[in-house]
């Protein structure tokens, strides 16, 4: 995916580009997504806090892959908490996903 997101034909200005390739891998590709080692959630998150800025409510999007994350077994459970928090402790978050990562931790 981190290759990926360097092609030429790549780029996290084009909101459609992001949400075919980032939100897609997200979504349906839980394996990598769920990757025992967290990578998969420290690379949605970096991507989320990298686009808050110029687009909220597609950060904010990415993050609601979280939205199960009670569900996963305990190590990665761990992990994908760990993920969220550092997302939460994000300097000038937008309202948009502040809202999800409250949310996600259920502390709205």
């Amino acid at each position: 995916m981190k290759a990926l997101t360097t092609h030429r034909a790549f780029s996290l200005a084009n909101p459609n580009r992001v949400r075919a390739l980032i939100h897609a891998f997200a979504l349906t590709n839980q394996k990598e997504f769920n990757r025992a080692d967290g990578a998969g959630y420290d690379f949605i998150v970096d991507i989320a806090l990298r686009l808050d800025a110029k687009n909220p409510q597609l950060a904010a999007r990415l993050l609601s892959a979280f939205k199960s994350w009670r569900t996963f077994e305990p190590g990665r459970r761990t992990l994908a908490e760990a993920a969220l928090r550092r997302a939460a402790a994000a300097q000038s978050l937008s309202a948009d996903v502040t809202d999800i990562v409250q949310r996600a931790l259920g502390s709205d």
